[in-house]
């Protein structure tokens, strides 16, 4: 017991702390909120100079409406009650639809359908909740005042963004670049890192070495080097359609070479290569932590080398793969440089598609609709961190000690 008293902080210590985290964290919390503030409300409270007129919304409680005590309080706890759902019955539902070396898809599974889930109860059923009990409160005397639409909410400028400016292609263009580059920077990193681990030659140093000079190189740089070859690939690949023997053969498929330029597949190239030097480090890492008495085991029992690999090292990673692929997801899903300069309108991403929004010429209704699709970008992530966070802490946990 003394050294526990010995050991703990002083009351001083615990304040100044827990002060200077709850200021930052607010600090940090505040932008965000207040553009969701802003994203329900129609310009003129949106943009308004009294901070309570933007959270209250007098303009849009009188024209469009608003939420009530009892909505607040509907959301609040379904808001809630996706959050225990997820974070306690996401990794049960892996194992019963993807068991052992099928985790990966079970988890990528999970979390579309999370998202799928979350996106149709927000939308529909909850609002349709939400105004089925203001109904009923609404008869009763005493709880009226329950059903009384207290804060302006108005979802229209959602609806414009999403299905006006067809702002869900930008969506899926998004996830088909984000999932691409992150299934093939875990599939490459892991087998290099595997690899890389457990070498003791002096050449995995120095591809070691080179990957990550490699990634300190600027964006722009990369980009540039490739930006030629891209936008003139269709005559760098005629040769082939020329060929006496691949010719035909590719001709099967096409008149003529394929450009690259503006094609999500020029992106997922450029983004793996961005992205896996890094992965190869971090998994590396990870590897490392793993004894080499375990592949010995495996290999003892009869397995071979890709056999101990799959069936004893990875489902021991499988923490340190999944926070690798979160650094990767979030690579690719807030990427603008290569995406807005290797993609055209047709196939652009969401990120480069807002800075479209708040660079054209645009009235405040414009400017609050580009600040709805900013808000539409974090839910995503806040969904990817929710399912995946106690992955995400063992395995920064796991790569941060080793021993």
């Amino acid at each position: 017991m003394v050294q526990t008293k010995a050991l703990a902080h002083p009351l001083g210590l615990k304040i100044v702390t827990g002060g200077f985290i709850g200021f930052w964290s607010l600090l940090a919390a505040f932008p965000l909120a207040w553009i969701v503030l802003m994203s329900v409300k129609l310009p003129l409270d949106a943009f308004a100079d009294d901070p309570l007129q933007v959270v209250v919304g007098y303009g849009t409680l009188a024209e469009r409406g608003g939420i009530s005590i009892a909505g607040i309080a509907i959301f609040l706890a379904a808001g809630w009650a996706v959050w225990l759902l997820v974070t306690r019955r996401a990794r049960k539902l892996v194992r019963a639809i993807a068991p052992g070396s099928l985790a990966p898809l079970g988890w990528l599974a999970v979390s579309v359908l999370c998202v799928a889930g979350c996106a149709v109860a927000f939308w529909w059923l909850v609002p349709a909740l939400v105004r089925a009990v203001e109904a009923a409160l609404s008869a009763i005397p005493g709880l009226r005042l329950l059903s009384k639409p207290i804060l302006g909410l108005t979802t229209e400028h959602y609806r414009a963004v999403w299905f006006g400016y067809g702002f869900y292609r930008n969506f899926i263009n998004s996830l088909v670049i984000t999932f691409g580059t992150v299934a093939i920077s875990l599939t490459v990193g892991t087998l290099a890192g595997y690899g890389l681990a457990r070498a003791n030659s002096s050449l995995a140093f120095w591809l070691l070495i080179a990957a990550l000079i490699f990634r300190a190189l600027p964006h722009s740089v990369l980009v540039t080097g490739y930006l030629p070859a891209f936008i003139n690939s269709r005559a760098l690949l005629m040769p082939l359609w020329n060929a006496p023997l691949l010719g035909p053969v590719l001709h099967l498929f096409s008149d003529a070479p394929p450009t690259l330029y503006g094609q999500p597949l020029a992106v997922i190239m450029v983004l793996v290569s961005i992205n896996q030097p890094f992965t190869i480090w971090m998994l590396r890492s990870f590897f490392q932590n793993i004894p080499q008495e375990l592949d010995e085991a495996a290999r003892v029992d009869g397995c071979s080398h890709f056999g101990a690999f799959w069936r004893v090292i990875m489902p021991v990673m499988w923490p340190g793969v999944i926070t690798t692929g979160l650094f990767s997801f979030l690579l690719a899903y807030n990427d603008y440089l290569v995406c807005s300069l290797l993609l055209d309108a047709q196939s652009q991403t969401m990120v480069p598609a807002i800075t479209g929004f708040f660079n054209r010429e645009t009235t405040t209704t414009d400017q609050v609709q580009a600040v709805a699709a900013a808000v539409s970008i974090t839910a995503p992530l806040f969904l990817l961190v929710m399912v995946f966070q106690k992955q995400l802490v063992s395995g920064l946990t796991a790569g941060a000690v080793k021993g």
